[in-house]
């Protein structure tokens, strides 16, 4: 075994045990997402909320969450792109990309620095009394790029829209990071987050047999095997178990979340 393949194994079983199969305690409770979410939208994904992410998009927003919603009814994927090789990471965001790029959703950078003001009393002396003699003193510090370059692919108002279908599971770290700046500095109030669904979606993509290559042929591995459709779509790539463990930890920080898991009623033959 080289070590190229230990590697790879490990990082297979330690990925294993940093998966959460439902939200934790730091979760809103489902009656609060049954009541902001429609029922069509819960029926077609896997919806969960964090810090009020649900409240907060329709009450505040309710131009982006109508968009939004109606961007999630919209939505649909093939078991073709499914299980083609590369088409999965471009044809999925083109889905949502059509829907809300001509609606102002734009992709967005966040740059910053730092000013911090340090204000202290200084003694100066003493009076007649000797009592001491004080006057302020202001000392500006300032950290140039403080925030630097953290970004989020579709962003309108004050909401932010991200899509990870099946890239290496350290994404969700990226993307949790970056709501959290915006959410820290005041820019949005609410991110939103789609991804590959639980147990009920891997399932599905084992049921779809042989992958395809780019040009619709079936896909063989090196040594002459078919290579399967599960074998893109790994432990420690992006989908719902990953989201919910960083979710469950705090990752988000301060900024609510609202996510979405992609289910296999969300495939059309």
């Amino acid at each position: 075994m080289t070590d190229d393949t230990q590697t790879d194994e490990f990082e297979e079983e330690v990925s294993r045990d940093e998966v959460a199969n439902a939200p934790g305690e730091a979760a809103d409770p489902q009656w609060l997402v049954d009541a902001k979410i429609p029922a069509d939208l819960r029926e077609k994904f896997e919806v969960y909320s964090y810090r009020s992410a649900a409240t907060i998009l329709a009450e505040s927003h309710p131009e982006e969450f109508a968009e939004l919603c109606q961007a999630l009814r919209d939505f649909t994927i093939t078991p073709t792109i499914i299980r083609t090789a590369g088409g999965n990471e471009s044809e999925v965001p083109k889905v949502f990309s059509a829907s809300l790029r001509p609606r102002g959703w734009d992709e967005t950078i966040i740059r910053g620095d730092l000013l911090v003001e340090l204000i202290s009393r200084v003694q100066v002396g003493v009076d007649k009394k000797g009592k001491p003699r004080t006057e302020p003193r202001k000392r500006i510090i300032r950290r140039e790029k403080y925030l630097d370059g953290h970004k989020v692919d579709y962003v309108k108002g004050r909401v932010a829209f991200d899509l990870e279908w099946n890239s290496k599971d350290q994404t969700f770290d990226r993307d949790l990071y970056a709501f959290s700046a915006f959410a820290q500095t005041g820019v949005i109030d609410v991110g939103v987050l789609v991804t590959r669904g639980g147990q009920e979606m891997t399932d599905y993509i084992r049921s779809l047999g042989q992958a395809l290559t780019r040009q619709g042929e079936p896909e063989f591995t090196k040594s002459g095997t078919p290579r399967m459709v599960a074998a893109k779509y790994g432990a420690s790539t992006t989908w719902m178990g990953k989201l919910l463990y960083r979710l469950n930890a705090g990752r988000n920080g301060a900024c609510p979340v609202l996510v979405f898991g992609i289910t296999p009623r969300c495939v059309s033959e």
